[in-house]
């Protein structure tokens, strides 16, 4: 690590860091309709967004600094096994072409802003959409704050925030916090959506420059995965086995196949996702976006690599996510090293905002309208909206000032498993009414406290709870808890709907009909902006 302050790389991450502010605060011109308080236009961006800025949002929305970061440090620290990042993002386009044209379509046709809202009018449950917002809302405070730890990362490698008391530390951490802050607040989804251009642009840029300079510097891949593999071979004193390994063994199938599968089912359910989905102006701008999508797990495939490099590099860091950002600043120039650290920190600014706005309209819509205050007009909607946005991030801020690093990460982990437990209900619901209103609570109910219980008794390679992987039962191969969850979830929303359908339980009002599920823009009766506080009404309890 270089003493002091990289000067020409902050100079060069200042810069980029400028520029995408100016455009944060010009983007609430960009696009804007006559009338903009309310969440269609605060919150979706108006509906109104094409395939190309769709892609870029969706990038810049699921391709985060957390993921820059991440993907590579767990190659780093464990080795191949960190690679069940690129399957799972394969497999899930062709999982979400099956349904989120059909959850845009009955959003588009009925107002909806949440994925809550849709389950509220398709099974008349205000119990359920609030199990499926709260669960949205916790699986995505930890998420916001592992954005704000990978701008920590580059701000530390970089020498910044040194100082001898806790503000002077944090000061540039605070600033980018109340930059995107007030851009967010001001520009709503338009401002995550301008930047992801830039953002996208630069990390396309770092990863291929780093995929081919970083090899001519370490002579060639043939070194490189062979002093990785002399790297993974030392044996770990905390568990006396090798650190790694650069392929994964027959022991760790089960578990690697389990955990790219269970991660790809719950990607695009995790309301940031659904947000960046529903601001798009056409069922088939999303439709074509599940098949160009996948040119990001290119890019992550390439990404993953830096792990490996960074071994070969002699890169030695006790945090695993500092890994990545040291090793751009022992290979690169200052300037690209610059380039590559605001790659980064965008990278974080973009899902960031994306995430806290998602927070907001689930708190608003499912929480706040449906329990507080049923009459909020749009622009009460929205104002109020604004404001839990900036609460969101302000919880965000406090898990990064005031807790170990590892407490984000454990519930960014569980976030994963607690996203997976809302599948029967959201995507089981966009293709049947089959299941009871209330066995699809009590799957949910068992699958949120099995999966939260195994995941807590379960030890991770680093501490003694919040391991992802345990013994699958009945099969007895280790598997993602989360998955494992998910099944339970799935056999109880069976079995109560069964036997609620012999007691003659009733049935929530559905307010949906079957030609809902392929409408349009631009069909008859097809709600193109929000129109009044009465759109997507609440259904019974």
């Amino acid at each position: 690590m270089k003493d002091g302050v990289n000067g020409v790389a902050l100079a060069v991450f200042i810069f980029f860091f400028l520029v995408v502010t100016v455009m944060g605060f010009v983007a609430s011109r960009w696009r804007r309709a006559e009338n903009a308080n309310n969440l269609d236009e605060w919150g979706l961006g108006g509906r109104s967004f094409g395939t190309w800025v769709t892609w870029f949002l969706l990038g810049g929305d699921l391709y985060t600094a957390y993921t820059f970061v991440a993907v590579p440090a767990a190659i780093y620290a464990g080795g191949a096994a960190g690679f069940f990042a690129v399957p799972y993002t394969i497999l899930c386009y062709p999982l979400v072409f099956t349904f989120l044209p059909r959850l845009w379509s009955v959003s588009h046709k009925h107002g909806y802003v949440t994925s809550s809202d849709f389950v509220r009018g398709r099974f008349g449950s205000k119990g359920l959409s609030l199990a499926l917002a709260l669960t949205g809302i916790l699986a995505t405070m930890p998420y916001i704050a592992l954005q704000l730890v990978g701008i920590q990362a580059v701000l530390d490698v970089m020498g910044v925030g040194g100082g001898s008391n806790w503000f002077m530390k944090d000061l540039p951490l605070l600033i980018a916090f109340g930059v995107l802050a007030a851009y967010t607040y001001s520009s709503g989804l338009r401002a995550p959506a301008l930047i992801a251009f830039v953002k996208d642009a630069l990390i396309y840029i770092v990863i291929i420059v780093a995929i081919v300079y970083i090899p001519i510097k370490l002579g060639g891949f043939d070194d490189i995965f062979a002093k990785a593999g002399e790297a993974f071979a030392v044996e770990n004193p905390a568990t006396g086995k090798p650190r790694g390994s650069l392929v994964t063994g027959p022991e760790a199938q089960w578990a690697y196949a389990t955990l790219a599968l269970g991660s790809a089912m719950a990607l695009f359910l995790y309301p940031h996702s659904v947000t960046a989905v529903l601001s798009s102006r056409s069922r088939n701008v999303i439709r074509r976006n599940t098949t160009i999508l996948p040119l990001y797990s290119l890019m992550l495939g390439l990404l993953a690599i830096l792990g490996f490099m960074a071994l070969a590099a002699g890169v030695k860091v006790k945090n695993g996510q500092l890994a990545i950002p040291q090793l751009f600043e022992n290979m690169f120039p200052d300037w690209f090293t610059g380039v590559a650290f605001a790659a980064i920190g965008i990278g974080a600014l973009v899902p960031a905002a994306i995430m806290s706005i998602a927070a907001a309209n689930l708190f608003t819509r499912n929480i706040y309208k449906d329990f507080i205050k049923p009459d909020a007009t749009p622009e009460h909607e929205a104002k109020v909206s604004k404001l839990s946005s900036l609460l969101v991030k302000v919880g965000a801020l406090a898990f990064v000032l005031t807790m170990d690093k590892t407490v984000a990460i454990n519930f960014q982990l569980l976030g994963g498993i607690w996203i997976l437990q809302t599948v029967p209900a959201l995507v089981g619901g966009l293709f049947t009414r089959w299941c009871h209103r209330w066995a699809l609570l009590g799957g949910w109910a068992a699958g949120m406290i099995y999966g939260t219980w195994r995941a807590y008794d379960t030890p991770s390679a680093t501490q003694d709870h919040f391991g992802n992987t345990n013994l699958i039962p009945l099969i007895g191969e280790k598997g993602y808890i989360g998955l494992t969850a998910f099944v339970l979830n799935v056999i109880v929303v069976i079995v109560l709907t069964f036997v609620l359908r012999k007691l003659g339980a009733p049935d929530g009002v559905d307010q949906t009909k079957a030609s809902d599920y392929t409408a349009d823009a631009g069909d008859p009766g097809v709600v193109e902006k929000l129109p009044a506080a009465t759109a997507g009404a609440p259904g019974g309890h």
